[in-house]
């Protein structure tokens, strides 16, 4: 192959949005000495060797500075491994009628920034919602934390924390407008679940004995529910189909747990991953990453267009746990609910980078 010329830009033009393999030894080699030019690129329609449907890379790539998609966004380019690849991204509609694509119905559509309404002067704590958050086994106070005071600055009205004894002296002392109990079984957490109208499930919850036992008594109570983290991978090992209203959050990982398959089957489709799930499960689910997808039973998925790299760390999905419990609360149905808490989540982690 011969060295590319020196240029200002380069333009990618190798593969439009119809790709589903890996390019070609030629294409590939160009692709590599596009990436390896230190100029950049622009990249026409899809960055090539990017599945335009999935977002997936299943060979080389092309890492465009922008990428100008034509006619229609992809759903593909919003998610996943897009991120790495995409650039800024722009839209052309190449000055076609606007109603051309009414009689094909969007895939997916994108989240767009909202928030809850102004509340009534007359508002008070009853109105917003009791969070019951559970967990917090032995050296994870923090998780469950994290998740309570989320769900407060989310505005739920009250939050009470099931946890161990151990933990609640720290709790009362950070957080005192967190209500903590050490709860070490379940008849203990009985009063609490009555008191309750939304619970928070898994932050630090374990998969030992004292884990499992809350978390059967919450799947058995008939509050609206928000599972993470261990609650999701006790429910992996025993599943069941919610019949209230539920939002998982699975991770990849989680997410391949929860249907008997691997992390990079989950990425390598991410779209119908997120489906799956919310329908064998009866609940609408976030599958987090770049790009996280909230999927309802029916097969509607929201894409979220927010989100930054510094978000990848331990203790945020904990924080949206408590989010979106906290929408659930000032009454919410769970579809709206896990989008608006994935959308303020986002939004609050670009303003904070």
């Amino acid at each position: 192959l011969r060295p590319l010329p020196r240029a200002d830009v380069h333009v990618d033009a190798l593969y439009g949005s119809g790709l589903n393999r890996a390019p070609e030894a030629a294409a590939a080699a160009l692709i590599e000495a596009l990436n390896a030019s230190g100029g950049p690129v622009l990249a026409l329609d899809v960055p090539s060797g990017l599945n335009a449907d999935t977002g997936s890379c299943p060979g080389a790539a092309i890492r465009a500075a922008v990428t100008v998609s034509f006619i229609a966004a992809k759903r593909g380019l919003y998610t996943g491994q897009a991120a790495d690849y995409v650039g800024e991204l722009e839209l052309d509609g190449l000055a076609l009628p606007a109603d051309l694509g009414l009689a094909q119905p969007a895939d997916a559509y994108l989240l767009q920034a909202r928030a809850l309404p102004p509340r009534a002067r007359s508002a008070h704590k009853g109105h917003n919602g009791h969070v019951l958050a559970i967990g917090g086994e032995h050296g994870t106070a923090g998780a469950i934390r994290l998740c309570g005071e989320a769900a407060l600055r989310g505005g739920a009205g009250l939050v009470s924390v099931a946890t161990r004894m151990d933990n609640v002296p720290s709790l009362n002392t950070a957080r005192p407008e967190l209500m903590a109990h050490g709860i070490e079984g379940p008849q203990a957490l009985a009063p609490l679940l009555e008191r309750a109208s939304v619970l928070a499930v898994g932050p630090g919850l374990g998969q030992g004995a004292w884990g499992h036992a809350l978390w059967l008594s919450a799947l058995d109570a008939r509050q609206p529910l928000v599972l993470d983290a261990d609650g999701l991978n006790l429910l992996a090992r025993e599943p069941r189909r919610f019949e209230r209203p539920a939002v998982l959050t699975p991770h990849p990982g989680e997410a391949a747990r929860l249907l008997g398959s691997t992390t990079s089957a989950i990425e390598a489709d991410r779209y119908a991953a997120a489906r799956e799930l919310a329908a064998r499960y009866g609940a609408v689910v976030v599958l987090k990453g770049a790009g996280s997808l909230v999927a309802d039973p029916d097969g509607r998925i929201d894409v979220c267009p927010w989100g930054n790299p510094g978000m990848a760390t331990g203790g945020m999905g904990d924080l949206l746990t408590g989010v979106i419990a906290a929408m659930l609360g000032q009454g919410l149905p769970a579809f709206e609910a896990a989008g608006l808490g994935v959308g303020l989540h986002a939004r609050a982690g670009d303003r904070a980078a």
